[in-house]
């Protein structure tokens, strides 16, 4: 009996969750504040009082909110849903999930792509999944979303899938 009743607990606390964030690359950090630099200092050259240092109090911190808003969104697989930033998708309505590397995601965002798929990629991600969709009330066919770990995600959304 006991093993009996250890074994739903196990497999409930096995059901993996996954949690990824779509930063920048660390390269675009140094090079976004480069090219933010150079102008600034070709902005200061031109000025004199105020006007001279000015670019580098408003350019360098507005660099820094861009480059920390391009890295915000967040995907993950919890509670039954699949998280993309605000987007929720329950797992019941998931046919099927495909990882895709770079080539891939190129073919299914290509020219012969659905207009009403719901994307989210990142040009400096290589790897997504494709989502597709079994919901007749929904008209979107399938998610496109950006990831590190495709395989991983993949599984994550088909083990919740199977769960729920």
């Amino acid at each position: 009996m006991s093993s009996s009743s250890s074994t739903p607990a196990a497999s409930v606390a096995a059901a993996p969750e996954y949690a990824e964030r779509l930063r920048l690359p660390w390269w675009a950090w140094p090079a976004g504040l480069a090219f933010t630099g150079l102008l600034a200092a070709e902005l200061w050259m031109g000025a004199a009082g105020v006007r001279a240092w000015l670019p580098f109090v408003l350019l360098l911190p507005a660099t820094v909110a861009v480059l920390g808003w391009l890295g915000r969104i967040r995907v993950a697989v919890r509670d039954g849903e699949l998280r993309v930033d605000d987007a929720r998708l329950p797992v019941r309505y998931v046919s099927d999930v495909v990882p895709l590397d770079a080539a891939g995601r190129r073919e299914v965002l290509g020219v012969g792509s659905d207009p009403l798929a719901f994307v989210v990629q990142r040009p400096w991600i290589g790897g997504a999944v494709q989502v597709v969709l079994d919901d007749p009330a929904d008209p979107t066919p399938f998610w496109v979303v950006s990831t590190r770990r495709p395989v991983e995600l993949a599984a994550a959304i088909l083990t919740a899938r199977d769960a729920a």
